[in-house]
């Protein structure tokens, strides 16, 4: 048997439910790949509540979830790209939160050796719309961006794409994070009201794009001069309906391999803020509607045990399966600290005054 997430009525993450399934059979071009890692969305959220069911249709019961990473079990009729465990990631149209799924080969790929579990399953999402974003914006050096909950998985790799390209990165998020924010060089303001106004207080300079990851900030953006066709949002439909603001979709396999070459060379970075079990799911999503996680937020399929441990086996998770080193974990306690992907000590530092505060990058002046 499988397992999978299930749930039969919209509602918050109590409606969530994990469920034994059988495990399904691949059919004509399809793989079925047990899972590692899988990563949860905002957009789900969305999903689950029923608020715009008419846009996101649901039939219960519904699985939920998109992208994953794992090792492929068995090839259905005409699939050949992938042998009986080969390492891949990609994505479905819902359900990929189970321990194991049936995908079409066309939405797969190998998982690049330096991606650990966590990362590749947890990036189409976030990658591919981030890198959506901010290629529909074109933008270039001298350039200032406004994007809210820049801490989260899409905001984090969106602020570092437009930094490639030498724009300014204005980003919104809670206090917390700010120093967060500030080792990817952009420049932090917390969450709350008269966004405009406090953008204005940083920058002069106009402001060439508005990606809302947070939602409801359409009225900021029109303050900000931003025009309609560059203001961005992934939930925000009263956005896209009433102020003609783009909804941004996540893209296809070529966009995957495109960020996940660049983060495979750690040109680009996805933390990961914190792993939780299958069983735990309801508790991840209630921590993600939080909206202040630095980074990405996964479920993880394989819990480990080792010899001499000093934490309660639910407190451990397998932190980086491609190389075997299971990690223990406590909680998400770790409030200012970034995760320990991009962690150099700087953060602990700051909290202890033994250097300076990091000061914020000066906006370039747009061409």
């Amino acid at each position: 048997m499988a397992q999978a997430v299930r749930f039969t009525a919209f509602g918050g993450p109590e409606v969530l439910e994990v469920t034994d399934i059988p495990i399904p059979e691949p059919g004509e071009g399809e793989v079925l790949v047990e899972v590692f890692a899988a990563g949860i969305s905002p957009v789900e959220s969305a999903v689950r509540g029923g608020s715009n069911a008419d846009r996101w249709p649901v039939e219960f019961p519904s699985g939920q979830g998109r992208e994953f990473a794992g090792v492929v079990v068995r090839s259905g009729p005409g699939a050949t790209r992938f042998r009986p465990g080969a390492e891949v990631m990609g994505y479905i149209a819902r359900g990929a939160q189970a321990t194991h799924v049936v995908v079409p080969e066309g939405q797969l790929m190998a998982k690049p050796a330096s991606l650990s579990w966590e990362v590749a399953g947890s990036l189409y999402v976030a990658g591919t719309t981030a890198w959506t974003a901010v290629e529909g914006l074109t933008l270039g050096p001298g350039d200032t961006i406004v994007i809210t909950a820049a801490a989260g998985g899409i905001g984090c790799l969106a602020a570092q794409f437009a930094r490639a390209r030498g724009a300014t990165v204005i980003g919104t998020t809670t206090e917390a994070r700010f120093d967060f924010l500030r080792q990817f060089g952009v420049i932090p303001l917390a969450y709350g009201p008269g966004l405009a106004d406090r953008v204005r207080a940083i920058t002069t300079e106009p402001v060439r794009g508005f990606l809302d990851f947070l939602g409801g900030e359409a009225d900021e953006a029109t303050a900000l001069g931003v025009p309609a066709s560059r203001v961005y949002t992934t939930t925000d439909w009263e956005a896209v309906e009433d102020r003609e603001a783009v909804k941004l979709y996540p893209g296809d396999l070529v966009a995957l391999g495109r960020v996940a070459q660049l983060v495979a060379e750690r040109q680009v970075l996805l933390p990961i803020a914190d792993v939780y079990s299958l069983a735990e799911v309801a508790d991840a999503y209630r921590v993600l509607d939080q909206r202040d996680s630095a980074g990405k937020i996964v479920l993880g399929m394989k819990m480990v045990e080792y010899k001499g441990q000093k934490v309660k086996p639910s407190r451990i998770k397998q932190q980086d399966v491609t190389l075997g080193v299971p990690t223990p974990h406590d909680r998400i306690e770790v409030e200012p600290m970034v995760p320990p992907v991009i962690g150099d000590g700087r953060a602990r530092l700051l909290r202890t005054g033994s250097i300076p505060t990091v000061e914020e990058p000066t906006p370039a002046p747009v061409r």
